[in-house]
């Protein structure tokens, strides 16, 4: 049966690929004030070498500090943080210390500047691999030179009964997963 299709404004076209595993990456610039910034708009780019893709647009604070120290680290929260991660999305760090805001753990990353989360379950340090501009925002590239994750929660992939991953829906509305997994057979 094929249904009526509506048309969608092309400024919206991308909630077509939504819902996204929504991120929170911590950055610092060279005055050393770590920053955190919720991002939808993050993907695996290579697996030789291992790179992940963010997009960011240049008037985000976040945008400045990552081309400073060209570091970051991708951080997965789980719904327990949902308002720690909206509020990250939606404030500047230029204005606010997120970390002192929300309450949320900066520690040491094993390799690069920018602090990781301690809350979040999963953890991937990058140093800037490339960056270029699309449209309105800028794709940074980073190359991962270390990862980990809370051994409880992730062994290949994720435990979807122990971590109840954010996706983001378009606006303020957010779903995770229902903790059911299907592998057809083929």
């Amino acid at each position: 049966m094929i249904s009526e299709k509506t048309e969608i404004n092309l400024s919206s076209s991308y909630r077509l690929l939504h819902p996204m595993h929504t991120v929170l990456v911590s950055c610092v610039g060279k005055n050393g004030k770590p920053n955190i910034i919720t991002l939808a708009w993050a993907m695996p780019a290579s697996i030789n070498p291992p790179l992940v893709a963010i997009s960011i647009a240049p008037k985000r604070h976040s945008h400045t500090l990552i081309e400073e120290t060209k570091e970051f680290v991708v951080n997965i929260p789980t719904m327990e943080m949902l308002k720690e991660t909206l509020f990250c999305g939606r404030r500047s760090g230029r204005n606010y210390d997120k970390f002192k805001e929300t309450g949320l753990t900066p520690l040491p990353a094993k390799k690069v500047k920018p602090p990781i989360i301690k809350e979040c379950v999963a953890h991937i340090e990058c140093t800037l691999h490339s960056q270029f501009a699309a449209g309105d925002h800028t794709i940074f590239v980073g190359e991962i030179v270390e990862a980990y994750a809370n051994k409880e929660v992730f062994t290949n992939k994720y435990d979807l009964e122990k971590a109840s991953m954010i996706f983001h829906l378009g606006g303020n509305d957010f779903a995770t997963l229902e903790p059911k997994v299907f592998t057809p057979k083929l």
